[in-house]
């Protein structure tokens, strides 16, 4: 899934040119380049789907090459993630009805490849002989309030760390999200699932029969040439709902893996501050002209030729990037996209800085 904008890491990632495919850690790779490198030790190339808006397509074939034109699914409008979900089993329908699949997120790190190939060869093993659809929860290492939360039912299964699905918690406030953390019964939600085609298929017919039903009227046409008409045709008018509301608070056969693979979702300055290199004061300094005095805690992010110099900064963020400047505290970095709605009001919507 490669159709997000990325808003919270506003300035750098913006609507035509997101934070997939931006090397935001310094690596070499872009987030999509990684996750694609990451999943190509599992899953041979031919087997990739990627899901993303129609105006990215072109970043989408230069970055990964090895792709094939008719692997990227070109959504018209954002409409969340079941949609997006929905149109890729659709294509993969007709290629492999017996199909398992994992969903991914493009935009997430992962520092233990090793570790994060043993769990999804684990959860493939455990999908392909149950009707089950499995989420890989993240053992929690602090009570974050931009993640969302799933709770664990107190029954064991017979396989190692893998249990049923008793809640799901989007993002809750911080004292909700530390009783989380002390009851031991909570991991994050990654976003990352595997289930098989039938059993996900059953789901939608299930919970949103609606949307089955709507893509299942232009089915014929999908790899053909009508496909980009009808799924601007299914995309006006399916619903905007993601996979998490639409099917996995609903469903009974809903379980958890946990993992511990160095995963983040990427998605807030402080995830990038959490897992970015870090000076004798525990400041991320990204630019080649940097001088911070009396300064910790704090991630200051410059193209190469600018000079700054800065005192003072204790847990900040400052970030330039197509001629915008960000001066934000971490702590209120939440705020952001309410920050660009009131700059949008203000100066408009159609302005070249903020989209």
């Amino acid at each position: 899934m490669a159709g997000g904008i990325g808003s919270r890491f506003w300035p750098i990632s913006r609507t035509d040119y997101p934070k997939q495919f931006i090397d935001i850690l310094g690596t070499g790779k872009s987030l999509i380049q990684q996750t694609y490198s990451r999943f190509k030790t599992l899953v041979p190339s031919e087997n990739f789907l990627i899901v993303t808006n129609e105006i990215y397509k072109n970043i989408v074939l230069e970055q990964l090459p090895e792709i094939k034109e008719e692997q990227v699914l070109l959504e018209p409008f954002r409409r969340n993630t079941a949609p997006c979900i929905e149109y890729a089993n659709q294509v993969i329908q007709k290629k492999n009805p017996n199909a398992n699949i994992i969903v991914s997120p493009a935009d997430h790190l992962v520092t233990d490849t090793i570790e994060f190939k043993k769990v999804i060869n684990k959860g493939i093993n455990f999908v392909s002989n149950h009707d089950a659809l499995l989420t890989l929860g993240i053992s929690p290492s602090r009570p974050d309030t931009g993640y969302g939360y799933i709770q664990k039912e107190n029954t064991k299964t017979d396989i190692d760390k893998l249990f049923k699905v008793k809640t799901f918690t989007e993002k809750p406030d911080l004292e909700t999200a530390k009783f989380f953390i002390e009851s031991g019964e909570f991991s994050w939600n990654s976003g990352i699932f595997i289930w098989s085609l039938k059993s996900i298929q059953k789901a939608f017919h299930n919970y949103l029969p609606d949307m089955l039903q709507l893509f299942n009227e232009y089915d014929k046409s999908f790899g053909t040439s009508s496909e980009s008409e009808s799924v601007k045709s299914i995309y006006s008018e399916c619903e905007n709902i993601s996979i998490d509301y639409g099917i996995m608070e609903k469903s009974k056969n809903v379980y958890i893996l946990e993992a511990d693979f160095g995963w983040s979702d990427l998605g807030t300055w402080g995830s990038l501050y959490a897992n970015a290199n870090k000076d004798d004061n525990k400041n991320v300094i990204d630019g080649e002209n940097v001088f911070l005095f009396e300064s910790t805690e704090s991630i200051v992010k410059v193209p190469s030729n600018k000079l700054v110099v800065a005192q003072g900064l204790n847990g900040y963020i400052v970030v330039e990037s197509n001629d915008t400047l960000l001066i934000c505290k971490k702590e209120d970095e939440q705020n952001i996209k309410k920050y660009i709605q009131d700059v949008k009001d203000r100066i408009g919507n159609n302005s070249s800085k903020l989209n």
